[in-house]
């Protein structure tokens, strides 16, 4: 997956917590996208626009999770709180605004931070290996992509998301998280 992602901020001088958060959701936002595409060219079909749009939530719901679990000891449970929540605030606004844009006015903030919180607390029954997703992880994502796209014929969409797609969007975005605040990814 080739995609170009933004780690540097245009303005000198001091960043808050929330304006890293903001940087980080842009990256998750395009992260999501690029998935998709990928997942199109080879051989899942998305449906119309709530497929789209259910399979991105998804996708930047796992994100989400990662991030947490990745600033989870590195920064004090106040940042950590914040840093989420901001985070999830900047993906509420970008997806809303992206949708009303490109397939129509409607209430995309809400439903995305319910199913945000929905899958925090279906995630933080999981494993994880570290600061990486165990298969446990990467299998429930995989299910709730697969979910996502049942109006498709599309076979094999769990073992592409828990073979390909998931590992290549979690190396891309430690990256991001690890430029952008500064903390170990490994």
């Amino acid at each position: 997956m080739v995609i170009r992602l933004k780690t540097k901020f245009r303005k000198r001088g001091p960043k808050t917590l929330e304006d890293r958060a903001s940087v980080i959701a842009t990256n998750i936002w395009r992260i999501a996208q690029e998935t998709a595409r990928h997942m199109e060219k080879e051989g899942y079909p998305l449906g119309g626009d709530l497929q789209v749009t259910a399979v991105l939530t998804e996708l930047m719901a796992f994100l989400v999770q990662m991030a947490d679990r990745i600033v989870y000891g590195q920064l004090n449970e106040e940042e950590r709180a914040r840093f989420i929540n901001a985070l999830g605030k900047h993906l509420a606004r970008i997806t809303s605004n992206n949708l009303a844009e490109f397939v129509a006015p409607g209430t995309y903030a809400r439903d995305f931070v319910a199913t945000l919180n929905t899958r925090f607390a279906d995630y933080s029954e999981l494993e994880f290996n570290g600061r990486s997703p165990s298969y446990a992880v990467l299998r429930y994502l995989g299910e709730q992509v697969s979910r996502a796209m049942e109006a498709t014929d599309s076979k094999w969409v769990l073992e592409q998301v828990m073979d390909v797609e998931a590992p290549e969007a979690v190396k891309l975005f430690k990256k991001v998280v690890g430029e952008v605040l500064g903390v170990q990814t490994i």
